[in-house]
């Protein structure tokens, strides 16, 4: 019989995140196969076995030192990072803790793409002083945390801060990828200190500010965000500001070679004689900065006047000019607020790109217990002017989870409860608001989230709505598709009504012609696009039934699944539905309030593809910590951090959800009690590693020896369960010192 490899500490220390390697095997340690709880004897694969890793550690109370930089100083949790000198960036080199840094997401495709002429939207993430809640890359507990969600409406994220050297949170990065929205750090310089800084990069020869840009090029290729805004708020020399557009040429040029659709913008601060004197506008005084970038992003006391004149300086780039808007109208500015309608009414009608700083202000000065009404009021007041985004490819798999809530459920079973906030978790959001029928019946939807009750993360998204008594259905757009679909489609919808009720629910699409349309056996040629109410499964597809068991059935919790399963021929995907209809021979009014816990659409033929499996565990940075003193001063129990790595084919996968087994029993003892207990749940993972921090085990006595099991759970792009048996598992077995 085959047996586990075995690690020492020290061997597994070296191990990084980016370069995977085979396991150190040390003959001496090596150890009979232990049974797992909840596995038959007998049935582990030879796969299963090669997979699991077993470390043998001795207990210290002196921790692996861990740089200050990626580790909260008191807990241990990763942390995103900012730098605060031009030679911590010129310093800076990739080290193994920058791989949680890094995003997981890529960004999703999406129409129109960011390329296109027409006006854009830009969000400019500032929020008392930046790197909050937000920094910790595996979540914390937080109660009514900040949460964006109207990703639809965005081209742009801006992470702001007041450090010189501004990294988004890779939860930002993450969040916004899925959406299709790219990212931007801040390279901002302030001050007397700011001016010094940029004396000695600009006002030298090119080399020094070329060693600049580069390191900001490296930085955003390699935590895979999308670029920087550029915010020089001091005066500069004449030689400086002599080697700015350069420097401005030179790293955008870099970042278009090395970041594919990556964006450098300009501040309107300084001028082209080096003052520091915004302008409110392009014009003469600016226009060598624009003239050198992506983009220019104005200051916010403009009036129409100077979009009048800042037509001619853009010219063809229109686009390219984001139009500052102070959400908290702050000075002498147009709109702002609940008024932010306003100025965004007047940069449209020009023709500009539009940048909305601080729209935190919902959170920051409204009172947060009423902050997700506050948001989709601000967010619906601007929806006339902010063209909605398709998404572009399969699958697309949501539960709405805004990635924060009061408990955590795992499909139907929860899994923890408490608050808790961790945005890589977002899922794809909706179009939220009201869809009201035309005409005068009264017929309407309404789209909101909620925290209440969830099938899987920690919200649902709720459907409130009237059927008057003159029409049978309504219905809402959730989502815009622009996807060349599959030969067949798979479809799935987990919902459940709120009380008693006999409103039918059912999941519609739209199709248009991408050269003869056909839906199943039926021709579709009408240019507007056709409307299909695919009839629901009974029974799973034969080849899906691995995935998809559960059709039809009643779920965990009250919800109900309904699957789909659809032939297509040279169709577009056009818009995602969810209608609600009267029973047949109703006449009176009804109204409704129906739960969405998930929506898949996912190309059917991907579902028969093998999915990769997590390999060469490791557990390296332990930190030993007594907990709870037991009799002759020895302590009873123990906290346990450590970091796990795996290797995965990365782009397979949405997430890891990160488990263990914690047992402690004789150093004789070779099988482990056979049961049904679960692994209890650790946390999300949107890398190949992750921190486990103050995990309570049992301590041990001499000649005892103790063994925590981590298992590591692939989560497919598909979204479905991956069986337990063939999850990754890595052991720690620990003793006492001597």
């Amino acid at each position: 019989m085959e047996t586990p490899s075995v690690l020492t500490q020290g061997a597994a220390q070296q191990r990084g995140p980016m370069v995977p390697e085979k396991p150190v095997q040390d003959q001496s340690e090596r150890k009979p196969e232990r049974r797992r709880p909840g596995r038959r004897p007998g049935r582990r694969t030879q796969e299963d076995q090669e997979e699991e890793t077993v470390i043998r550690s001795v207990v210290s109370f002196t921790p692996d030192p861990l740089p200050a930089r990626y580790y909260d100083k008191d807990t241990t949790r990763p942390v995103s990072f900012y730098l605060s000198s031009l030679e911590e960036l010129l310093a800076w080199t990739p080290l193994m803790e920058d791989g949680f840094n890094v995003a997981l997401e890529p960004l999703e495709r999406r129409q129109p793409p960011l390329s296109s002429p027409r006006p854009r939207t830009l969000l400019c993430h500032d929020m008392m002083g930046g790197y909050l809640e937000d920094r910790f890359i595996q979540g914390s507990e937080v109660q009514n945390p900040y949460s964006f969600y109207h990703w639809q409406y965005i081209d742009i994220f801006v992470y702001f801060s007041h450090h010189t050297v501004t990294v988004p949170p890779v939860c930002w990065t993450n969040a916004a990828h899925r959406h299709g929205v790219c990212v931007l750090g801040t390279f901002i310089t302030e001050w007397q200190d700011g001016g010094r800084l940029c004396e000695s990069f600009l006002a030298g020869d090119a080399r020094s500010y070329q060693a600049v840009a580069d390191r900001l090029v490296q930085m955003a290729q390699f935590f895979r965000f999308d670029g920087w805004l550029i915010n020089i708020e001091n005066p500069l020399s004449p030689a400086a500001v002599g080697n700015t557009p350069s420097f401005l040429r030179y790293l955008t040029t870099q970042l278009h070679q090395q970041v594919p659709g990556g964006l450098v913008l300009w501040y309107d601060s300084v001028v082209q004689s080096g003052q520091l004197k915004w302008q409110d506008e392009l014009n003469e005084q600016n226009r060598v900065f624009f003239d050198s970038c992506d983009g220019f992003f104005t200051n916010y006391n403009w009036r129409e006047d100077h979009l009048r004149r800042m037509v001619a300086q853009a010219g063809e780039r229109l686009a390219d000019v984001y139009v500052g808007v102070d959400v908290f109208a702050r000075s002498n500015v147009v709109g702002g607020r609940f008024d932010t309608d306003k100025s965004l009414e007047l940069i449209r009608k020009h023709g500009f790109s539009a940048a909305l700083f601080a729209p935190g202000w919902v959170y920051e000065c409204l009172d947060k217990s009423d902050f997700f009404q506050n948001q989709d009021r601000f967010w619906s007041l601007l929806e006339r002017f902010l063209p909605t985004h398709s998404i572009c490819s399969l699958p697309f798999v949501t539960s709405f989870c805004l990635g924060l809530g009061t408990r955590r459920v795992c499909y139907g079973k929860e899994q923890a409860v408490g608050p808790w906030y961790h945005p890589s978790a977002q899922e794809t959001q909706p179009l939220f608001g009201e869809h009201k029928l035309a005409g005068d019946g009264g017929g309407w939807v309404k789209a909101h989230c909620c925290l209440a009750d969830a099938w899987h993360g920690g919200g649902s998204l709720l459907l409130r709505g009237q059927i008057p008594p003159e029409v049978g259905n309504v219905a809402v757009r959730l989502f815009s598709l622009l996807v060349p679909a599959p030969p067949k489609l798979f479809l799935s919808m987990v919902y459940k009504f709120e009380g008693p009720t006999d409103v039918q629910v059912a999941l519609e699409l739209t199709t248009g012609d991408a050269g003869s349309c056909h839906v199943g056996s039926v021709s579709v040629l009408n240019e507007t696009g056709s409307r299909h109410s695919p009839r629901p499964l009974r029974v799973p597809p034969t080849k899906l039934a691995r995935w998809v068991g559960r059709c039809g059935q009643q779920l965990s919790g009250g919800w109900i699944q309904r699957c789909y399963e659809v032939s297509l021929h040279g169709c577009l995907l056009q818009d995602l539905l969810v209608s609600f209809s009267r029973p047949p021979g109703s006449r009176e009014e009804k109204s409704f309030v129906c739960r969405l816990g998930e929506i898949q659409v996912v190309d059917a033929n991907s579902l028969l593809v093998p999915l990769p499996r997590v390999k060469n565990v490791t557990i390296s940075q332990l930190r030993w910590v007594p907990l709870i003193s037991g009799s002759e001063g020895l302590p009873a129990r123990l906290l346990l951090s450590c970091t796990l790595h795996w290797s995965f084919l990365l782009p397979q996968a949405r997430c890891f959800r990160i488990h263990c087994w914690a047992r402690t029993g004789s150093s004789s003892a070779t099988e482990e009690a056979p049961g049904t207990e679960k692994p209890v749940f650790l946390g999300l993972a949107f890398a190949n590693q992750y921190r486990v921090v103050d995990l309570a085990v049992e301590a041990v006595r001499f000649g005892q020896d103790g063994r925590v099991e981590f298992l590591v759970e692939p989560v497919p792009r598909e979204g479905f369960l991956v069986p337990q048996a063939e999850w990754a598992r890595a052991a720690l077995v620990y003793s006492a010192p001597q």
